[in-house]
């Protein structure tokens, strides 16, 4: 009898031992893995108007590591959140400046606004067909199978001009939070026996409230929650041309495909565990804690087990502190730092103080146990994954939806990079790979 388990092992051992390139190769034909450099650099793909990351300056002739920056159009992310008013809800107003590359006057954002509410609507019977047939726990790949379902329904799917592509990202900009939410309640009504309600959104409220209000079986939400969902937003919509789900979205722009298409490209790429998945990461090693250090003001316990953590003798054992250290910030992430006030805000409302005093000695031990370790002197710091899963938690956000906020965020840069994409370039993005195979023929 044909044992597929059986089969699929042995041909695994084949693949392993003809499809292992030696490490050596890639440092003897000055490849560069993953497209970094040995410093951590990425090579240049391209050019971009959209976004900028600073993270060293040049002093007195000499390069230095600084403080993060992160710039939207011209403007710097801390900027733009403060000149917020206090309840102002941003998250339109920044989609608006990266999509058009301006800043809309007060005429031009509530005509875009009225836009995005328009487009707030899935076709006839869309929830019921397409979300609620197949209910997963991975609300990635639920959102994924509803956009690329979506194209059936434009009749213009296969135009790539740049009005169309204009139309269909604002579409989906508008109806990202439904496609996640929706997705959440079939999975926790017909997998857990949970109480299911589909609410409309509010063509009056902005995202982040509308998310919060579809969320939530009575639809109530405090300012204080929209207005930190709302920065949270802001804060991962747009980070630079060269993330993974970015270049994604771009090299299927440059083969000519579909906007839908193009998204769930990106979306696929987001939900690997090594892009939008580091602030679960950061929650499980949070409870992990909780369970191992009785007293969390007690920073040498503390300080005891965090070591472990890194010596792989405890959580995962893979040596990491979840949310400490990022593949480009070093002194600071600017988001981190931003981010940060609205945290402790919304701690405070909740009553969430001594949860906030573990996430804080965690911030002030890590880096230096990490720099002990490690011998990593160029600056390790909190990122912005290190307290977004706090605030989902606080904000009663399950889990299952933590990667899916990435996106809901994420759709708004990833839609820039596409408009820019169709504008400035004419070639499809076809990097070089060197083959190493070895002629079996003469």
């Amino acid at each position: 009898m044909f044992k597929s388990g059986e089969y699929i092992k042995k041909q695994e051992s084949i693949c392993r031992k003809n499809d292992k390139i030696p490490a050596g190769l890639y440092e003897e034909y000055n490849v560069n893995r993953g497209l970094r450099d040995k410093n951590g650099r990425g090579v240049l793909t391209g050019l971009t108007n959209i976004s900028k990351i600073t993270t060293n300056k040049v002093v007195d002739g000499k390069t230095e590591p600084c403080d993060g920056e992160l710039w939207y159009r011209g403007y710097r992310v801390e900027t733009l959140i403060n000149g917020l008013k206090k309840d102002e809800m941003g998250f339109e107003k920044i989609a608006y400046l990266l999509l058009m590359g301006e800043m809309p006057s007060a005429e031009e954002l509530a005509e875009f606004k009225e836009a995005l509410a328009a487009a707030r609507h899935l076709p006839t019977n869309f929830t019921r067909d397409v979300i609620m047939k197949a209910p997963s726990a991975d609300i990635m790949n639920s959102m994924t199978r509803s956009i690329l379902t979506l194209a059936s329904y434009d009749s213009h799917v296969n135009s790539a001009t740049v009005s169309t592509s204009l139309r269909q990202c604002m579409r989906l900009i508008s109806v990202f939070p439904m496609l996640a939410i929706y997705g959440y309640h079939a999975y926790n009504h017909y997998e857990n026996n949970q109480s299911m309600y589909i609410h409309k959104p509010d063509p009056e409220l902005s995202t982040a409230e509308n998310f919060l209000m579809m969320l939530r079986p009575d639809k109530k939400y405090t300012p204080v929650e929209a207005k930190v969902l709302d920065t949270a937003l802001i804060l991962h919509m747009e980070h630079g041309g060269g993330n993974n789900s970015t270049f994604t979205t771009r090299v299927i722009t440059s083969a000519g495909s579909d906007t839908y298409s193009t998204i769930a490209a990106a979306m696929s790429s987001l939900k690997g565990p090594r892009h939008g998945g580091a602030n679960i990461k950061v929650m499980e090693m949070i409870e992990d804690i909780k369970e191992h250090v009785p007293d969390w003001s007690n920073k040498a316990e503390l300080s005891d087990y965090l070591s472990k953590i890194l010596d792989k003798d405890a959580f995962d054992k893979k040596g990491l502190i979840y949310g400490m250290g990022h593949a480009i910030y070093s002194l600071s992430d600017p988001r981190e730092r931003v981010f940060k006030s609205y945290v402790e805000k919304l701690a405070a409302e909740k009553g969430r103080e001594k949860d906030l005093l573990l996430y804080q000695n965690i911030e002030t031990i890590a880096p230096m146990l990490i720099a002990e370790k490690r011998k990593i002197y160029k600056g390790v710091s909190a990122n912005v994954d290190f307290y977004s899963g706090f605030v989902y938690d606080m904000l009663g956000i399950p889990k299952e939806l933590y990667t899916a906020m990435f996106a809901i965020a994420r759709i708004a840069g990833w839609s820039a990079h596409r408009i820019e994409e169709l504008l400035c370039m004419d070639k499809i993005i076809r990097p070089a790979y060197m083959s190493v195979m070895e002629e079996k023929e003469k």
